[in-house]
Order: structure tokens, then C-alpha cells, then sequence
């Protein structure tokens, strides 16, 4: 599974505007850009989700730039996720997924939509548990938050699949 480039750059772009507001101050879009190695127009497209989706605020002028709308304790990745790109599976998957025909041929009996519920409710439990506050640590302190939330993910083997 993979995350989309618009959730991992949104996702890093509020992370940022984070770590500033932690600091006092505000994050601008060009600040956004050259600290994430992005471009404006992207670091534009990426706020104005995170704006619409009530998690920065905006302020105008000379000493203005991205805040956080709530404090990051308050913002769930999985919330943040779900406005940048959606879910891996929703109710709406099958309608969409259905090829040429106006529905799926397996609507009935369907050994994959359960696997996808099963990924989404896994993925579902994770972020869940996940805050803005939590991503604000260090990668050693990630990994010691995972471990304490039972993670098994270094042990899973890694696949890919090649057409």
C-alpha cells in the first residue's frame, strides 16, 4: 500500500507548520517550499486543503503565514489523511471499482472486499491513535510509540508486486 503524493506532502507541510507554531511562529509558502523541497504552486494546493479542512488558519500580511487552527494534540493524521486523499476503502469502493458494468460482478460474494475492510479497520486502528502532537517527536521516539502500540510492522514481510 502506498501513501499518495499528495497525502506525504500535505501530511509533511502541516507537520511543519507544526514545529513552527511550537516555536511561536508561523509558516509561510515559501518558507513551506524550500524547507520540503516543493514547489509554491504545491505547498499553495496542499494549505489550501489543510485550510478548508480546519486544520491551519491563515493570517495576511507582513508577519503572516500557516498556524495550526487547534492545538496538534487536537489533530487526528487520520482526519488529516482522510481530506488529502481518502480512504483506502469506504462504502462508495465497490460502486467505483466496478469496471465497465454499473456494478462489480462479485457484489454478492466478495473474498476481496473483506480483505480491504480488514486493511482499512487495521489502518483505521492506527490512526486512531495517532495525533499531530505524536508525529512532532523524533523518529526514535516514533518508534518507541509504535512499539508501545503493539506494532508489528518490522517484523511483516515486505512485498511487491510487478505486473
Amino acid at each position: 500500500m502506498k501513501l499518495s503524493t499528495q497525502e506525504e506532502y500535505g501530511l509533511r507541510c502541516l507537520l511543519r507548520v507544526g514545529r513552527a507554531g511550537a516555536e511561536g511562529a508561523s509558516a509561510t509558502i515559501p518558507e513551506l517550499a524550500r524547507s520540503e523541497g516543493m514547489s509554491e504552486p504545491n505547498v499553495a494546493k496542499m494549505m489550501r486543503m489543510l485550510r478548508r479542512g480546519g486544520f491551519v488558519k491563515s493570517t495576511r500580511g507582513q508577519s503572516g503565514g500557516y498556524t495550526l487552527a487547534r492545538p496538534a494534540e487536537a489533530i487526528a493524521v487520520g482526519h488529516v489523511l482522510a481530506v488529502l486523499g481518502g480512504r483506502i476503502f469506504d462504502a462508495n469502493f465497490c460502486g467505483t471499482h466496478a469496471g465497465s458494468a454499473d456494478l462489480c460482478g462479485n457484489m454478492g460474494d466478495c473474498s476481496i472486499r473483506t480483505v480491504w475492510k480488514t486493511i482499512q479497520s487495521a489502518i483505521d486502528g492506527v490512526l486512531a491513535q495517532l495525533s499531530l502532537r505524536d508525529l512532532l517527536r523524533s523518529e526514535t521516539e516514533m518508534t518507541g510509540w509504535a512499539s508501545s502500540k503493539g506494532s508489528k510492522a518490522s517484523t511483516l514481510p515486505s512485498y511487491e508486486f510487478r505486473a
